[in-house]
This record gives C-alpha cells, sequence and structure tokens, in this order.
C-alpha cells in the first residue's frame, strides 16, 4: 500500500491513500518522514520511498516551472 503524506496533526499523521486522507497514529510512521513524501506500508509502519518522493518532487517542479514559465 503506498500514499502521500498530508500533514502532521497531534498524535497522527494524515495520509492520502488512493484519493482518500486517512489518520495514521505517529507509533505506525516511521522516524524522519515528511510532508510532501511518498510513503508506504512495510510491516505494519509507513517509510518513505525515496524513489517515489523524488519523482514526484522533479513532476511537481517541472508543472510549477510550465505555469512561471515567461
Amino acid at each position: 500500500m503506498q500514499g502521500i503524506v498530508d500533514r502532521f496533526e497531534g498524535e497522527y499523521v494524515i495520509i492520502e491513500i488512493d484519493g482518500v486522507n486517512q489518520d495514521v497514529p505517529r507509533d505506525q510512521v516511521a522516524c524522519g518522514v515528511k510532508e510532501g513524501d511518498a510513503v508506504e506500508l512495510v510491516d505494519k509502519v509507513w517509510v518513505t520511498n525515496p524513489k517515489l518522493t523524488e519523482e514526484r518532487r522533479q513532476s511537481i517542479q517541472k508543472l510549477m516551472d510550465d505555469v512561471w514559465e515567461d
């Protein structure tokens, strides 16, 4: 299962999974996970997927560059 970290709220991490936000207890999310990271569920813990996170970052940067291009 994969998702995107939307935000942190108190004792929960809000992860978008298949277009739906889910509240996940912080103790089920690995240390170092940040907002915007692509994450995947590994052994009942959400961990960052560095490859997907970087692909997502590059895609968003390209969209921003296209919008702000003169």
